[in-house]
């Protein structure tokens, strides 16, 4: 299979068995908006759960945090984002279409890269950096003009000037639109943490270094909208905002960047399909940034970034809120000072909850041919970690009679207190095998009349497909230990 079928059979696969959803779908959807079925919220609480796991409950210095998302306009001007937070737009005259410059630009790198036009293609790259770096719009637009880059939906290179184009959404707070003030939707959760600093730093007692976790929706009125939830209007970010000691950022740069990555592999996913990417343009916080890259079917694509802000951030809200954001550290016994007072240093990690959801679900999915001789037969298997998956077992009872539901009852309702089931009864064995199968279940349980007598059960496995027979007793440990966090924590 080719990596277009992969993506279009996995983009098909989320719909069909409740994972992903087109918002507004009956009113012919929301562009760049998604809706999480009943098995993808289930998935995503779970990445969610892993992250958070391995962020707060497995660091002592690290505690977790809820910010609203709304908050005061002026903390988007302290952010520079009311000023700064643009994407360099050129629209086709033709197509009426509009897309990032520099996105079209990586494009034809990557085109040039593909065909061994290695030469050209670094050429175009330090040409297409050094006119963001300096915001020479005219000259990104030469750089298409120059690369023949033609619109994809016209065909045509009929181009207007590359402009800046805003990427907050706006509204109004108040009962009347008359005098009403105007707020943004967060278009990043970061700085709910920032301006909780000294909050959580006093409430909470702690000593530097230490970090402020969040989970949280962030809005951005992205113009390019595509390769399915890879790019939304509407998404979630898991962020993590450590403080250290200035002088000390490069040394816990370094090490969250290398733990990030354990993070991803964890979960038993190919090293080979990550990369770590350097910055060559910084943002204005930052003096030093690396994405963690993934490779998706189109490329590879950034799932999560560690950057060093510095001061940046605690610094712009100490001057436009006229708060001292400075950090009393006891420790510090600098010459001629007792005690230091400082505004600490920041490392971030910010991974998109909704592109880990896609790299979970495309890593995991596998079309399988199981043909012997003349019998034709096939599966489509998500090979989800146990800890991630939606559905941790189903119950099956072989008939539905008998008895056979009222025991199939019996050992769900005592297992449903610790795991997530399903309970199947419709249609032969072997299709609620592929059923589960397909949303990624590791166990598949039946109860069949040998289980009325000695009060065992057939369980099978996702991945092998194996099966065996185990007391009754013995599936809350069973299920327990495969599914567990401590495989993936520890």
């Amino acid at each position: 299979m080719n990596k277009d079928d992969l993506f279009k059979n996995v983009i098909s696969h989320a719909k069909e068995y409740g994972f992903v959803f087109q918002s507004s779908e009956i009113y012919d959807g929301l562009s760049a908006v998604y809706d999480y079925g009943q098995l993808g919220a289930e998935l995503k609480n779970n990445i969610k759960t892993y992250w958070w796991k391995s962020m707060v409950q497995m660091n002592e210095n690290i505690v977790g945090i809820d910010s609203a998302i709304f908050m005061h306009p002026k903390i988007w001007k302290a952010s520079g984002h009311v000023d700064g937070f643009n994407d360099p737009m050129i629209d086709n005259k033709d197509s009426k279409k509009r897309y990032r410059a520099d996105q079209l630009l990586e494009e034809r790198i990557a085109k040039y890269e593909k065909d061994g036009k290695t030469d050209k293609a670094a050429a175009l790259e330090e040409q297409m950096n050094e006119a963001l770096k300096s915001e020479n719009l005219p000259q990104l637009k030469v750089l298409i003009e120059e690369h023949e880059i033609a619109c994809p939906v016209s065909g045509t290179r009929n181009w207007t000037d590359v402009r800046q184009f805003n990427l907050m959404f706006s509204t109004q707070m108040g009962a009347m639109a008359e005098g009403s003030d105007e707020v943004y939707l967060r278009p990043e959760t970061a700085q709910g943490i920032f301006v909780n600093f000294l909050n959580v730093q006093k409430s909470g007692r702690m000593k530097i270094p230490f970090g402020i976790a969040q989970i949280g929706k962030a809005f951005r009125n992205e113009v390019i909208a595509r390769q399915f939830i890879m790019r939304m209007r509407e998404f979630e970010q898991m962020e993590m905002q450590f403080f250290v000691r200035p002088g000390t950022e490069m040394e816990w740069y370094n090490y969250w960047k290398q733990a990030r990555l354990k993070w991803h592999t964890a979960l038993g996913t190919d090293p080979a399909k990550y990369r770590y990417h350097d910055h060559t343009k910084l943002a204005h916080y930052a003096n030093a940034a690396v994405d963690i890259e993934f490779e998706f079917p189109f490329g590879f694509k950034e799932v999560e970034g560690i950057h060093s802000r510095t001061d940046f951030d605690l610094s712009q809200h100490q001057n436009f809120s006229g708060k001292k954001m400075q950090y009393f550290d006891p420790e510090l016994n600098e010459e001629g000072k007792p005690y230091g007072n400082y505004v600490p240093y920041v490392i971030e990690t910010s991974i998109g909850l909704d592109r880990m959801f896609l790299l979970t679900i495309l890593n995991a999915y596998e079309e399988q041919d199981l043909s012997e001789g003349d019998k034709k037969d096939s599966r489509s298997v998500l090979r989800l970690h146990p800890a991630l998956a939606p559905v941790k077992a189903a119950i099956m009872p072989l008939t539905k009679k008998d008895g056979l539901p009222e025991k199939a009852r019996e050992i769900m309702n005592k297992l449903k207190l610790d795991f997530n089931l399903q309970y199947d009864e419709k249609d032969s064995i072997g299709k609620r095998y592929r059923r589960q199968d397909a949303i990624g279940t590791p166990f598949c349980i039946t109860v069949d009349y040998d289980s009325l007598q000695d009060n065992t059960v057939t369980i099978r496995h996702r991945d092998s497909m194996q099966q065996e027979r185990v007391a009754v007793d013995q599936l809350e440990k069973i299920i327990g230990d495969l599914v567990s966090w401590k495989n993936i924590l520890s």
